[in-house]
């Protein structure tokens, strides 16, 4: 029997009784710019500013992070912005609106004006030795995949691909403490992205532990409160806007979550075989409103939502919410 393969805004009013969960795809969204055939090899993120422009982090020395406006139009490259931006947020502060990001490659964790000016740079030096990973020959390295910032101005940093432990800065980017990893209570995997959960008073972590399937909580100290939701398609990137948590699932979904968890809406899934969890489905295999390898989502001020994927060739999606 052939698969029944339901686009996102059906799935959405079977799943959910919210008005939050109803949304229609957007296809071909984005607008390359001249001269650019494809976004570019994308392992990376996307956030969405104050004005509604999107920011893509590609591994493209030259185009490392693009600008597209509201409509999907090419706009500018961000100077200087590294190629290795794993994940970042915009944050909107009250001395102006910045980028913020931990380099995969390079170690370091940067504040950048939107424009691409160096405003805070955070050494890997700056994380004590007892919270890195030890190579055989007594190396320590760090490999840090997203973060967030709180309210009051305090970054958390996940260090996803090495120790999966939460390092906290203060806005001044001085080390406060670092928690997690994964021995018992946590028993992290990869900890691969994560948010400030504002739903919650006072504000809560909530995080991707990926290859465990499950998405937790924990408070800003660091006292891990519990699952959120799990058996979930490998949760790798989150963010929270209002009542809802939204997550990209590298194995082919992206969900909406309410407060307590419950699945509200799950768009774009795709139960094709070989099609998902990966970088290689080349364009001409690429179906509208069916994802492939979520790794960075987003919420517009409407509640639209944005989904970069893991993807050599470069995917953005666009699900409007109606």
């Amino acid at each position: 029997m052939k698969k029944l393969f339901l686009p996102s805004l059906v799935l959405a009013a079977l799943l959910g009784n919210l008005s939050a969960a109803d949304y229609k795809v957007v296809p071909d969204w984005l607008k390359l710019p001249e001269g650019r055939p494809q976004l570019g090899n994308q392992h990376g993120d996307i956030a969405i500013s104050s004005k509604g422009e999107a920011y893509v982090s590609v591994m493209d020395p030259k185009a490392g992070v693009q600008v597209y406006s509201a409509d999907g139009k090419w706009l500018r490259n961000v100077e200087n912005a590294p190629s290795d931006f794993h994940g970042f947020v915009i944050k909107k502060q009250a001395d102006g609106e910045f980028i913020y990001g931990p380099r995969l490659g390079g170690g370091n964790i940067l504040k950048l004006t939107l424009e691409g000016k160096e405003v805070l740079n955070i050494p890997s030096t700056a994380i004590p030795e007892d919270f890195k990973v030890k190579s055989k020959e007594g190396k320590s390295r760090v490999a840090m995949t997203g973060m967030d910032v709180a309210p009051n101005g305090d970054w958390f940093v996940t260090d996803g691909y090495a120790s999966s432990y939460v390092h906290r800065f203060d806005k001044s980017g001085k080390y406060l403490k670092s928690f997690g990893g994964k021995k018992a209570p946590y028993n992290f995997t990869t900890l691969h992205k994560i948010a400030v959960d504002t739903r919650f008073s006072p504000v809560r972590i909530i995080a991707c532990d990926r290859e465990a399937m499950r998405v937790v909580h924990m408070s800003v100290d660091g006292d891990f409160l519990g699952v959120v939701a799990k058996d979930l398609l490998a949760p790798a990137a989150i963010t929270v806007q209002g009542d809802y948590a939204l997550v990209g699932e590298i194995r082919g979904a992206v969900s909406v979550l309410d407060k307590e968890g419950k699945l509200v809406a799950r768009l774009g899934l795709n139960e094709t075989k070989g099609e998902t969890g990966n970088n290689s489905l080349e364009p001409a295999k690429w179906r509208p409103g069916f994802v492939t390898a979520p790794h960075g989502v987003a919420f517009n001020a409407a509640g639209d939502i944005f989904v970069s994927e893991y993807n050599k060739f470069g995917r953005v999606h666009r699900f409007n919410k109606l």
